[in-house]
């Protein structure tokens, strides 16, 4: 079973590789060129990747200075070009340009290289939600929602704050046959924090009966951020 396009958690991962045996592969591509590959062998002794480049030099962690990131650091992630084969956005040439870097490529997603070579996924750029100056990923706190056993589904935006520009807010789709109600908003909260850094823990929690995704599972997190800020104008 071969899975790619979104990153899948950790615990999700692990139990259908306990289920089905090591059958599952792993890789990290885009249309825009390719990434990594992992086993389910290999990812069970590295819970989490992505998988490894097939040379290293295919991969670059770049910090926001432009510079190579060093080992563990997160950055944004960048992929060798195809020599003499450079793709371009259709009709969309400042786009095209932002991707490149000194003969690499981005997909704005945002993470770091272990020691020895395999990737891990933090985010993506865009989701990034900054509180207060510091960066938090919402990939992290996703992953450790969907571990409690009333969330169905969930997705963690930033929402506008006066004092710290943004705040953490998970929106979560409950489990069949779970009440959403206020106690349970404030168990995955006291969830979260005993398995986060406290200023990675939601402020608030909402429910709603079905999380925006498009045709291919991915989540529509641009509708959703853009549903609260219109909620804050009005």
């Amino acid at each position: 079973m071969l899975h790619g396009a979104a990153p899948c958690s950790v615990a999700v991962k692990r139990g259908i590789i306990e289920w089905w045996g090591p059958v599952v592969y792993e890789y990290y591509a885009a249309t825009e060129g390719g990434g990594t590959f992992v086993t389910s062998e290999e990812w069970l002794s590295r819970p989490g990747t992505v998988g490894k480049p097939a040379s290293p030099e295919l991969i670059n962690i770049l910090d926001e200075a432009g510079a190579e990131a060093p080992v563990g650091a997160v950055g944004t992630i960048y992929i060798k070009a195809p020599d003499g084969a450079p793709f371009s956005y259709y009709h969309d040439p400042a786009k095209t340009a932002s991707a490149y870097r000194n003969g690499y490529f981005t997909l704005g997603d945002v993470g770091y290289l272990d020691a020895d070579g395999y990737l891990y996924l933090t985010d993506r750029s865009v989701n990034l939600i900054i509180s207060g100056g510091v960066n938090i990923y919402p990939a992290e706190i996703e992953e450790v929602l969907m571990t409690h056993p009333a969330v169905g589904d969930v997705a963690v935006i930033g929402v506008p704050n006066d004092e710290w520009g943004e705040e953490v807010k998970a929106v979560v789709e409950p489990q069949a046959g779970v009440e959403a109600t206020p106690p349970l908003a404030n168990e995955l909260i006291a969830w979260c924090r005993d398995r986060l850094a406290s200023y990675k823990c939601p402020r608030t929690v909402d429910f709603t009966v079905s999380l925006p995704r498009h045709d291919n599972g991915k989540l529509y997190k641009q509708q959703l951020r853009e549903e609260y800020r219109q909620q804050v104008k009005v």
